[in-house]
């Protein structure tokens, strides 16, 4: 893999940066606290997204007083160009990622989970086995050393995709047992279906079948007969019911003759007295009349018609219409209104229900769980307890609110204002630990002086010189350190001012968040105690799954109180606009409610004028009505004086006795059909049952068949899984021993370059993965007994030569990502410095890694670099910039 460019938009330190990387040995050189480690963590977070970030979050990544932050990398890999994209931007007070691409020659992929398994497979690692294997961060430099040789094992198995073997092993002991389970299981219902398959063959069940099909030949053969005669009698009973239905006719004719001519009488005389009603309800409507037309006369004195006539009902209908359209907007506004503090409640009581459902069930569970029923019986004191925890919880806010009480932030500023002075601290303790380092290397310095002075050497450059040797180096190493010292304390000071600060700033936060909590307590506590009156029998029926569910329930009800506080500014403002609308339409109904009288009344007035003159005509009409009736009268007497003359008594006997002799053979003819019926189905049943019993037998058979089959083929399966589980287990032991092998051969070559003049021997590592350096005499070391610039240097020959594990993999070569270094040189003294120069220049050339990425302020690996990328910060924008540099030769002096 290669680094072709990055480029960065608000990202931490950085405004805007673009920077292109080139193959060889790049040196990104700056002072300490520039950003220079900045531009590897945009690469590694490029990649591998909220996985780089360590303990941080995505907040930290956004340039302080930004909304948005870019990252865009472009690479090679495995011949293959690539790009990927991330954008950040501030919501509220957390970041997100809006946009997350990765451009790949055959596809475009998309979602920061989807790129980061994208790259994970890609480069064969994920973000830690990255950090393990190909970026050395600053501070780490010493990671694999002091890590247990349990936890180096697992690293570089990790690395070397070993522990993928042992997930198989196991994957193949699971599947060997499952197989086991399921053969067991298997063999158990084949013994049971070849029970079956001889209980269902001692039946004889084509005998049987064959007997009741014969059955039911010879039933159905009486059903026949029985039908026939059947027939015969319907036909009779039909007769027989024709005479009698006609007979019946005449008489029903002559009742409703007898009847008519009495409802005609009772009608004439009815009418009679409805005339005489509706002339005393005509004096009655009149009467009404007058007294609307008064009414009428004291609304319109009440009534202002804005200069029209009142007498004038077009007038009239015109100003109502006027206010009911007036009336129809304000009523579709509130309507509006209504819908949306409807809606906007709806969703806020949703929201709240929902969320004080979630906590309840999480406190129930958590607290509740065990004693639930004992507390269902104590639910009233429960309930005065939680109305005097609201009072403590009050007197509690208030007193957390009065910490801010002279503070020089107020209330809500507190973590911003922590964030500012832990940043301080952050960029104060990287110049500490800077100072440290040279405060260490000048000791170390003016420690090897000394000793070079009581021997006759000289201090600088370490050769036998004659006379006295040149002091003045030890005199400005001194200088130098008492200048170094006086920085350190003066820092030391500025951090233990800046701590107490920083405790402040805590104290003040943890006020918030208590406030915070406290509120949130509150409105928890006055919430259960509403439910707790009305949803104690609910309580029983949660009891089982509040455990599992509660921590999902608590996320959530926060969430949803927090949509639920937003929408209640919305509906205060809608029920303001509600309460003006409803005024408006108070004043337009008074006098809608007079317009509208004035107007019923014109109308009252004119239906009783139409009442008034429809009763006159209909006493009219009755009149008329009865005269008619009287002939209809006359004419339906007449009628049933001659149906009277029709009758034939002999006749109708006749078919009375036909009817009954009819009805008894079919009742007896019928019940004995039914009997047969249910015979035959009785038989039929049993037919069924019998050719069902034999169609069960042959599957019987065919399952019986195929259950051996699988039996033989699940025993071989089973057979395959042990001898796969085995092979894995071979395969990783086999693989391991060839890289703990391969391995301690590249570690001894990179020692060996790096410590080829000095009094070490070579490195031992076993199988398990334990480091020995042994010296020229013998004599065995622990990597921990080296010295500080010694065992760093160590280090980073194990971490090169891991590196050229994987590269060269286990046959052939595999692809892989730049060696990146950051701040390599912290526990280096100048002596060790060089050798790391020499490590560098070796990776590259004799061992080919096609790109080094060194972070560094030391100057004297700016000669190491094929590419020199310089890196400062504005002052006054506190921005990091770029500049690309010429690099120089590298060159070694050796002074007297």
């Amino acid at each position: 893999m290669r680094v072709d460019r990055v480029r960065l938009m608000n990202f931490k330190c950085y405004g805007e940066a673009d920077l292109g990387l080139e193959r060889g040995v790049t040196v990104v050189h700056g002072v300490n606290g520039s950003g220079k480690s900045t531009l590897l963590e945009a690469v590694f977070f490029a990649l591998y997204g909220s996985k780089a970030l360590d303990e941080r979050t995505l907040d930290d990544v956004i340039t302080t007083g930004e909304e948005d932050a870019e990252v865009e990398l472009w690479f090679a890999h495995d011949g293959r160009e690539y790009r990927v994209e991330r954008r950040l931007k501030l919501r509220g007070d957390r970041a997100t990622t809006t946009k997350c691409v990765l451009e790949t020659p055959t596809e475009t992929i998309e979602g920061a989970r989807d790129v980061r398994r994208e790259v994970t497979e890609l480069l064969r690692m994920d973000a830690e086995a990255f950090v393990n294997c190909a970026y050395v961060r600053q501070g780490e430099v010493n990671k694999l050393i002091h890590a247990s040789p349990g936890d180096r094992q697992d690293m570089i198995d990790d690395l070397l995709q070993l522990g993928a073997l042992e997930e198989y092993r196991e994957r193949a002991s699971d599947a060997r047992l499952g197989v086991k389970t399921v053969l067991d299981g298997q063999r158990e219902v084949l013994e049971d279906l070849r029970k079956q398959v001889e209980q269902k063959e001692e039946k004889d069940l084509h005998e049987r079948l064959n007997e009741l099909e014969s059955r039911r030949a010879d039933v159905n053969e009486e059903i026949d007969r029985f039908e026939d005669q059947r027939e015969q009698a319907r036909n009779t009973l039909e007769t027989a019911e024709d005479v009698l239905e006609r007979h019946e006719e005449t008489r029903e004719e002559i009742d409703s003759l007898d009847e008519e001519i009495e409802d005609l009488r009772s009608k004439i005389s009815e009418t009679e007295r409805e005339r005489e009603a509706a002339k005393e309800e005509i004096r009655n409507l009149e009467e009404r009349r007058d007294d609307l037309e008064a009414e009428r006369e004291e609304l319109l004195a009440e009534v202002d018609l804005e200069g029209a006539d009142a007498t004038d009902a077009e007038d009239v209908d015109d100003r109502i219409e006027t206010l009911e359209a007036r009336d129809e907007d304000l009523r579709d506004d509130l309507e509006n209104v209504r819908v949306a503090i409807t809606e906007t409640n709806g969703e806020i009581e949703r929201l709240r229900e929902e969320a004080d459902d979630l906590e309840e069930q999480a406190e129930q569970a958590r607290a509740d769980a065990a004693d639930l029923e004992s507390k269902l019986e104590t639910d009233e004191e429960a309930i005065d307890d939680r109305e005097e925890s609201i009072e403590e919880l009050d007197e509690q806010i208030e007193t957390a609110r009065e910490r801010f009480d002279g503070a020089p932030i107020a209330f809500g500023d507190a973590a911003d204002h922590l964030a500012d002075l832990e940043s301080e601290r952050e960029e104060l303790t990287d110049e500490i630990g800077d100072v440290t380092a040279d405060v260490r290397t000048v000791e170390n310095a003016i420690e090897e002086g000394e000793r070079l002075l009581e021997e006759g050497k000289c201090p600088e450059c370490g050769q036998p010189v004659e006379d006295s040797p040149h002091v003045d180096v030890l005199d400005e190493k001194r200088a130098e350190l008492a200048e170094l010292e006086e920085r350190l304390e003066e820092l030391e000071a500025d951090r233990d001012d800046l701590a107490e600060r920083i405790d402040r700033a805590e104290e003040l936060r943890e006020a918030e968040r208590q406030v915070a909590q406290l509120e949130e307590n509150r409105e928890n506590v006055e919430q259960l105690l509403a439910e707790k009156r009305e949803t104690l029998d609910e309580r029983r029926d949660q009891r089982e799954r509040l455990l599992e569910e509660a921590d999902e329930y608590e996320a959530e009800a926060a969430t949803k109180r927090e949509e639920a506080d937003d929408l209640e500014d919305e509906v205060d403002d809608h029920r303001a606009e509600l309460g003006e609308i409803n005024t408006e339409r108070g004043e337009i109904k008074e006098g809608l409610e007079s317009l509208r009288r004035i107007a019923e009344i014109d109308d009252e007035r004119a239906d009783l004028a139409g009442e008034i003159e429809t009763r006159r005509e209909r006493r009219r009409d009755w009149q008329t009505m009865n005269d008619e009736r009287r002939e209809t009268l006359s004419s339906k007497r007449e009628r049933k004086r001659d149906l009277e003359s029709e009758f034939d008594e002999e006749r109708v006997e006749t078919a009375r006795n036909d009817k009954q002799n009819a009805e008894d053979y079919l009742e007896k003819v019928d019940a004995k059909l039914e009997e047969l019926e249910e015979k035959r189905t009785e038989i039929q049943n049993d037919i069924g049952a019998a050719e069902r019993e034999l169609e069960e037998l042959e599957e019987l058979r065919d399952r019986l068949d195929e259950l051996e089959e699988r039996c033989e083929r699940l025993e071989s399966l089973y057979d395959e899984a042990e001898t796969l589980q085995a092979t894995y287990a071979d395969l990783r032991a086999e693989l391991r021993q060839r890289n703990v092998e391969t391995l301690e051969r590249l570690l001894n070559e990179t020692f060996d370059l790096v410590y080829q003049n000095d009094s070490y021997a070579g490195i031992d590592l076993d199988g398990e993965y334990r480091l020995t350096v042994y010296q020229k005499d013998g004599e065995a070391l622990e990597p921990e007994q080296l010295s500080g610039g010694e065992r760093a240097l160590f280090n980073l020959s194990l971490r090169c030569a891991i590196y050229r594990l994987l590269a060269e993999g286990v046959e052939g070569s595999a692809p892989m990502p730049p060696l990146i270094l950051d701040e390599p040189t912290v526990f280096l003294d100048s002596g060790h410095v060089t050798q790391l120069v020499s490590l560098i220049q070796s990776m590259r050339n004799d061992f080919g890694v096609e790109q080094i990425v060194v972070v560094s302020h030391d100057e004297e690996l700016v000669g190491a670099a094929d590419s020199l990328i310089r890196v400062e910060k504005d002052a006054t924008s506190n921005r990091s910039r770029l500049e690309r540099g010429e690099p120089l030769e590298a060159e070694l002096v050796v002074s007297d």
